[in-house]
């Protein structure tokens, strides 16, 4: 039987008791610190949006620009740490870098950082955009939403049947625009089929610039049977994310994290990682 002692499965070796608690700080929600953590960090983001937002007005960048350029580095660098810190608690720093929140916190901190090497009138637009760029650090709000991640698997269950639907909605929309391109002359405004498509697609949506309309008695017929019909349309998808909204809020999702790759999103009894299968 020594064969199968050697083939047993190994668990991974257990990981430092300070990068346990400093996971359950920084990724979990159901403790005190934890919650502490999250309420710190997401006053930090909404207070960075609003920096960058007061910086890009001319008035008080002129009067307040050297505080606005401190406070930036401020929370730079305390982005910086956060995000130096979530990768040194996970079992695979890679596997955090990569996901969608790791690159974000990426996005959110290194705009500042290369806009020092970007110095020079030429990169004045570069910095610029570079400088927009942070705020994406609206973002880092996601994984804070809990109802957002139920939000989110309701569309991706939903996914196909949208996609139907869109698929449905593109092909009325071809042939309202080529019937409206016939019937209308280009005087009215529908030169193209392409044309006459974006009135078919703003008609049917009920958004209605007015930029184009149909002068004719036949056109306007067809104008006035493409509103109705999108009316109607609109209801089609809320219905479909309705019922898979319904399934998903139905389940109890866990706001533990995976200690070794930070994945979340799983069920309430979960003993180990749906993803990598680590234990929880």
């Amino acid at each position: 039987m020594t064969w199968l002692k050697d083939e047993r499965y190994e668990p991974p070796p257990r990981r430092n008791h300070w990068r346990m608690k400093l996971h359950e700080v920084i990724f979990e929600a159901d403790t005190p610190a934890g919650k502490a953590f999250d309420v710190l960090l997401i006053l930090s983001i909404l207070a960075s949006v609003v920096a960058v937002m007061l910086d890009s007005m001319g008035a008080v960048r002129l009067e307040y620009g050297r505080l606005l350029y401190l406070i930036e580095w401020f929370f730079t660098l305390l982005f910086s740490v956060e995000y130096i810190l979530r990768l040194v608690c996970v079992g695979r720093p890679s596997k955090y870098a990569t996901s969608f929140y790791g690159v974000v916190d990426l996005l959110a901190i290194i705009p500042t950082y290369l806009s020092l090497v970007l110095p020079g009138s030429q990169y004045l637009l570069v910095i610029r955009l570079l400088r927009i760029l942070r705020i994406f650090r609206i973002l880092k709000l996601v994984p804070y939403l809990g109802e957002a991640r139920l939000l989110m698997q309701a569309l991706r269950a939903s996914g196909r049947k949208i996609a139907v639907f869109l698929f449905t909605v593109l092909t009325l929309v071809v042939i309202f625009g080529s019937l409206m391109y016939v019937i209308e002359s280009s005087e009215s405004g529908f030169t193209s089929i392409p044309r006459s498509i974006y009135w078919a697609i703003v008609t049917l949506t009920t958004v209605g610039y007015g930029d184009i309309s149909p002068q004719t008695v036949l056109g306007q017929t067809l104008a006035s049977l493409v509103m109705i019909l999108g009316y109607s349309i609109i209801a089609v998808p809320t219905g479909i994310v309705t019922v898979e909204m319904s399934h998903a809020f139905g389940r109890k999702i866990s706001t533990q994290a995976c200690p070794e790759c930070s994945a979340e999103g799983h069920d309430d009894d979960a003993r180990y990682c749906k993803f990598c299968g680590s234990a929880l």
